[in-house]
């Protein structure tokens, strides 16, 4: 047992688990500890700290001010241990115990999952953490140091730090209501007498379209800015409008293609690309080597469905 009065690596490691699920047993299911360990390394940490960090009494458990000045100095001490780890590992990337990975929640379902059972099957040793998110948070993310590795959207200019390894180009297209819309007819004269269901504009990808449509000359009229898939392609499918899309959002929201007509853009061709996105030079070469084994991955399951459904995809969804 690790004597009071030390500061360890693990104590706070388990303090930063149990601030975020704001639970000793969820924390303890997290970190693979018994919930009793947990506390231990609670008492050995507020001990040698001097202060309470966290109420422990109350459901969630919630920090005290102490606490939530320690958590924002706990998180940079975390974040530099694994940072020393990778650099350590040096050639033998094999070595390494923690990998923290953001991925883009287009991914999330049919792409993540399979990228994890493949590095898990390489880095046997290694812990694993997953950051699902929108592109703007997991860039912060890895600027951090938070995030090793991000799977996500390129936002402009690179800074010098970074080293990116594009991956795919998803080309945006129309999703109208099934019927709706005559392509034998002006398409575009069609959309602008319908309402845009918009994806939200605080998010990159939001801001992407509303840009485009400006660089068109094109005001749209819309009465719902959501930043949920599912929500966007279910309104369209009932009518309420067409919306703006990638064919990664349609596949992740494929469960409503039956209600829906997919459609080139009637102007001017947008996209964007997904990159893998790391810190340059710290993991050796395995950035460049998840980049490879996501492609076939993301063949499969995302850019052969989606071509299958929708021949004119060809141009607009392509690997790098």
């Amino acid at each position: 047992m690790t004597s009071p009065g030390k500061i360890t690596l693990w104590g706070v490691e388990v303090f930063i688990a149990t601030a975020q699920e704001r639970s000793i047993s969820a924390a303890a299911r997290r970190l693979g500890a018994s919930p009793s360990a947990v506390s231990q390394q609670l008492t050995n940490l507020e001990n040698a700290l001097g202060v309470t960090l966290l109420v422990r009494s109350e459901r969630p458990v919630r920090l005290t001010p102490a606490g939530e000045i320690f958590r924002r100095r706990a998180e940079t001490i975390v974040n530099e241990a694994a940072q020393v780890r990778a650099e350590l590992a040096g050639d033998d990337l094999s070595a390494l115990t923690r990998f923290r990975l953001g991925v883009i929640e287009d991914f999330e379902a049919d792409v993540t999952p399979q990228l994890l059972a493949h590095m898990a099957g390489r880095l046997r040793d290694c812990q694993f953490l997953l950051e699902t998110g929108a592109s703007h948070f997991l860039y912060d993310q890895l600027d951090a140091r938070a995030l090793d590795v991000i799977v996500a959207a390129e936002m402009g200019a690179a800074a010098d730090w970074m080293e990116i390894h594009p991956i795919l180009e998803d080309g945006f297209v129309v999703a109208a209501p099934k019927g709706v819309v005559d392509t034998g007819r002006d398409v575009l004269a069609q959309l602008k007498a319908l309402p845009l269901v918009q994806y939200t504009s605080r998010h990159y990808m939001g801001r992407l379209i509303s840009d485009h449509l400006a660089r068109q000359n094109l005001t749209m009229a819309h009465r719902f800015e959501l930043d949920s898939y599912h929500a966007i392609l279910a309104l369209v499918g009932k009518g309420a409008g067409w919306t703006i899309l990638t064919p990664l959002a349609l596949m992740r929201a494929r469960r409503f293609a039956d209600q829906l007509d997919v459609l080139d853009l009637p102007f001017a061709p947008l996209s964007r690309t997904i990159s893998l996105i790391a810190r340059k030079g710290v993991l050796q070469d395995m950035p460049g080597q998840v980049a490879a084994a996501l492609k076939p991955i993301l063949r499969e399951a995302v850019v052969d469905p989606a071509i299958d459904a929708h021949p004119f995809l060809k141009d607009r969804l392509r690997l790098f």
